[in-house]
């Protein structure tokens, strides 16, 4: 079974897109949200360690209603509209002094709106789905005018191509979003864009996912690692000067399938069902394991391995988090097991592990885990985070010029995290899995991919 693999393909990537920055300004909510009294918004515990820029790119193909002058017109006016509801994406992250947290000052300071245009045309840019080192200028996240304490948490950016077609760029510091909300906030940004009404109301209640008083521990979290014992950890979401080698990996609908199949072979459990995403975070954490293991040596096999993912907890508290709620409300799941069992359980057992890593996460669960970070202050750690862009959907949203030809975030160097993209063509159903990882290692993952997939 072969699995298509693009290592080859970086060679062929324009290493410069020659961009150009016609013009950056800051852009403000309207005059009514300004003179309303200003206001500080709380961050969650679960928002407070993710004070990262993450950066996405929106492709468009070339439409003659819609030059890209007139669309940077349009976006311009519509995020004006909806910084009215977003108050705080035109605010600034500042450490409350009395409390030693983050929170955000709504203070309309305003956001970033950057024009640009590259001398290339949309086709000239190659392989979209590769993962382009040149796509960072196609985002701002820094305006240079500015201090750097006074830097926006919201920056967008609109690239032009020699053909017509543009990019938007957009880059949020991650307390303000998690990948679902970004979805709403996009969704309400079309809405606004066709002058309509905002199609999802946000909610910006933090304080939703406030910790208890007092906090209450009530189970191992042993997917989190405090700060002080992490003087000899590295967190996951670090990057790492050693050279690694990219690769993408991807699998198909019909594969996916047959891993689906070849998983339900072996489930014992009636709570674990055979996803598409416990099959592929499962085959992701079987090849990763494996490809730390020297030649089947006994004492690699002997050590322990613990895979992270992402799980939103809005339908699993109780009550339930209103789908609309703006902040973050994700929380890592694990799943661990000895290298050895990855290499020689059935399949279907991994999927189980993965599966029941998600189930664990219940209302007391997610409470508990973000009383923990009330107590102790800590990250995420683990060997690998699985990183999904699958399901999320941006590729989906219904702009006046139409929809995206393809939506990815900008990589950099992770060997701990290995990216889920949705497929560029075909059904969409497909999935690229994508890695980082040493020479040596990455010869091993493959192998391991693609003896999961026999």
């Amino acid at each position: 079974m072969s699995t298509t693999s693009y290592q080859e393909s970086s060679s062929l990537l324009l290493q410069d897109l020659k961009v150009t920055i016609k013009e950056a300004s800051l852009i403000f909510p309207s005059e009514e949200t300004l003179t309303n009294e200003r206001k500080s918004m709380f961050l969650s515990n679960v928002d407070q360690v993710l004070n990262f820029d993450v950066q996405t790119v929106h492709f468009f193909r070339p439409n003659k209603d819609f030059p890209p002058e007139i669309v940077s017109e349009m976006l311009r006016k519509a995020l004006v509209k909806a910084m009215d509801v977003y108050d705080f994406l035109a605010g600034r992250l500042r450490l409350n002094p009395s409390s030693g947290r983050l929170d955000v000052d709504c203070n309309g300071a305003g956001a970033g709106f950057v024009t640009a245009a590259s001398e290339y045309t949309l086709e000239e840019l190659g392989d979209l789905v590769y993962p382009n080192a040149a796509f960072a200028k196609l985002v701002t996240s820094q305006l240079q005018t500015l201090p750097k304490d006074d830097q926006p948490l919201f920056a967008f950016q609109v690239t032009s191509f020699k053909c017509g077609g543009f990019a938007m760029g957009i880059s949020t510091n991650h307390t303000t979003f998690d990948g679902l909300s970004f979805k709403t906030f996009l969704d309400n940004l079309a809405s606004l864009l066709s002058d309509k009404p905002l199609s999802t109301p946000p909610c910006n209640d933090r304080t939703l996912l406030k910790a208890r008083s007092p906090p209450r521990v009530t189970f191992p979290h042993h997917e989190l690692v405090q700060i002080q014992d992490s003087e000899t950890t590295t967190t996951v979401f670090e990057a790492t000067s050693e050279h690694l080698d990219f690769n993408i990996f991807k699998l198909s609908s019909q594969q996916i399938l047959r891993l689906k199949e070849k998983a339900s072979e072996s489930i014992s459990s009636g709570c674990v069902r055979a996803t598409g995403f416990n099959v592929v975070t499962s085959l992701v954490w079987r090849c990763k394991a494996l490809s730390l293991v020297q030649e089947e040596e006994e004492e690699d096999l002997e050590k322990e391995s613990t895979i992270l993912y992402a799980v939103d907890i809005r339908g699993r508290l109780n009550p339930q988090l209103p789908s609309s709620y703006t902040g973050n409300a994700v929380l890592t799941a694990y799943a661990k097991a000895k290298r050895k069992a990855l290499l020689e359980e059935p399949f279907g057992r991994i999927v189980e592990m993965v599966g029941e890593g998600s189930n664990r996460i219940t209302d007391e669960y997610a409470r508990s885990a973000i009383d923990w970070g009330e107590m102790y202050k800590g990250f995420p750690h683990g060997e690998v985070l699985v990183s999904s862009w699958w399901k999320l959907g941006f590729a989906e949203v219904e702009y006046p010029w139409g929809k995206p030809k393809y939506c990815c975030p900008v990589v950099y160097h992770r060997k701990d995290i290995v990216l889920l993209f949705p497929d560029i063509d075909g059904d969409g159903k497909g999935v690229y899995v994508l890695a980082a990882l040493p020479s040596k290692e990455m010869i091993k993952f493959q192998k391991w991919f693609e003896d999961t997939l026999s």
